[in-house]
């Protein structure tokens, strides 16, 4: 039984590197392995802007990546915990009836909405700023 507050919890929190996709469709699942690669271009970027300095072109370019990657998680976490428990089960859980506990909505999935669109939302803008302050810094 694949559980909504915990995939809502799970997307959240290890989301932009596919582990939500694992749980939710089974190890190959192809896209659960091709959102690692935004998840990863941006850690490099940081790495990078930590080794060689913010002024580095490619540490600017791949930074947003990661955040990008964020918020686009948190935003599945959001769509995850909105649907309701008739098409939750349907979905993930085939065989249970369509009013299972497991696709139920509880205050841990509510606080789990709130903390995703908090959070993705504090990301996005801070990617968004971040981006356009490089690409002023380094075109000026």
């Amino acid at each position: 039984m694949k559980n909504k507050t915990f995939a809502v919890w799970l997307t959240l929190l290890l989301g932009s590197i596919g582990l939500q996709r694992l749980y939710l469709a089974g190890h190959y699942d192809r896209w659960a392995w091709l959102s690692l690669l935004p998840s990863l271009a941006g850690w490099y970027g940081v790495v990078r802007a930590r080794t060689l300095g913010l002024d580095d072109l490619w540490s600017w370019i791949l930074i947003p990546f990661g955040g990008f990657a964020f918020a686009a998680s948190a935003l599945v976490a959001i769509r995850y915990g909105l649907m309701d428990a008739a098409s939750w089960n349907a979905r993930f859980n085939h065989l249970a009836d369509p009013q299972d506990a497991a696709g139920q909505t509880h205050g841990l999935t509510v606080l789990g909405l709130g903390a995703s669109l908090m959070f993705g939302t504090t990301v996005l803008m801070a990617t968004i700023a971040f981006s356009f302050q490089r690409y002023f810094e380094f075109t000026a």
